[in-house]
């Protein structure tokens, strides 16, 4: 797996959003990737010093349409924080 296939798309809710001016960012991030591979990812990708990292898997919602139901599919969070010397990231800095 390369930096760019463990790191999927940023997420941009009101939560993340309110982290932005202390260096945290949300990704979804591919399933089977660890911590550490995440880290790499997201220095190789950016350029940044990543602190800490701390990943959670949502899981599927119940979704219904008429009488047939099933699941969303279960994906991996990761959340980012930055080292306080590194620099932001500069796609989130138009953001905030």
């Amino acid at each position: 797996m390369n930096s760019y296939d463990i790191l999927k798309r940023p997420i941009l809710t009101e939560k993340s959003y309110a982290n932005i001016p202390a260096k945290t960012y949300t990704f979804e991030v591919h399933k089977d990737a660890n911590k550490v591979q995440i880290k790499n990812a997201v220095e190789e990708i950016f350029g940044v010093k990543v602190e800490h990292v701390t990943t959670s898997t949502v899981k599927g919602k119940l979704r219904r349409q008429g009488r047939t139901q099933g699941y969303t599919p279960t994906w991996k969070k990761a959340t980012i924080r930055l080292t306080a010397d590194s620099k932001a990231i500069e796609f989130f800095n138009s953001l905030s």
